[in-house]
């Protein structure tokens, strides 16, 4: 079973702990990762796109010219597509572009994602992640003790007293904080460091193993 050390907020070893191999040492499975990413990436698509057609635009009830006899090419409707103000052809209409993808597909994708970071030695464990107070200065602190010097995704567990953390870290461009439940595939994926506290690790081994 894969191990890793437990560092604590200065940085200093606390202790070793073996993880799931089921989680963090699986062989990453690239399409799953690619399918989900997808699948996140269309989410965030509002589809809100409209034109009016020919049938939708105001006015052109009336012919322009009868039909015959002017000399002129034929003409319905002003409104017809050719027309300046006309309705448009074939243009975006509201739709849906959410995919499909199923359980054990999300979960193979977040299992690989996890087991790749690992294996890049860009995951790191700590015993806890909590403040007294919400500091920015003090939490760029403990990234360096922790060896972060790019990005980093930090994960806490619903049961971390983090809130002082979270206040602390949002004003950090390179940095976020989710809990392990709303931890997606995209998120891991877009920062070079994952920074898991204990209970973090314990709640995503226990919904993925």
């Amino acid at each position: 079973m894969p191990k890793v050390t437990v560092l604590n907020q200065s940085g200093a070893n606390v202790k070793e702990v073996e993880l799931n191999e089921a989680v963090f040492g699986i062989e990453p499975h690239q399409q799953s990762v690619f399918d989900v990413v997808m699948m996140q990436r269309a989410s965030w698509r509002q589809g809100t796109h409209d034109v009016k057609n020919r049938r939708e635009v105001s006015g052109g009830g009336k012919k322009p010219w009868k039909q015959k006899g002017t000399g002129r090419a034929r003409q319905g409707s002003i409104r017809a597509p050719q027309w300046r103000g006309g309705g448009i052809v074939f243009g975006p209409t509201p739709r849906s572009y959410s995919l499909k993808v199923n359980r054990k597909v999300r979960r193979l994708a977040l299992k690989s994602v996890l087991s790749e970071k690992l294996a890049e030695q860009n995951l790191i464990v700590v015993d806890t992640f909590s403040f007294e107070a919400p500091k920015t200065k003090e939490f760029n602190k403990v990234l360096e003790a922790l060896s972060v010097a790019t990005s980093a995704l930090i994960v806490v567990a619903d049961t971390d007293d983090a809130y002082n953390a979270y206040l602390s870290a949002r004003n950090l461009a390179n940095v976020a904080m989710v809990t392990a439940d709303n931890m997606s595939v995209y998120d891991v994926l877009a920062f070079d460091k994952l920074v898991m506290t204990e209970a973090a690790i314990a709640q995503v081994e226990e919904v993925l193993a």
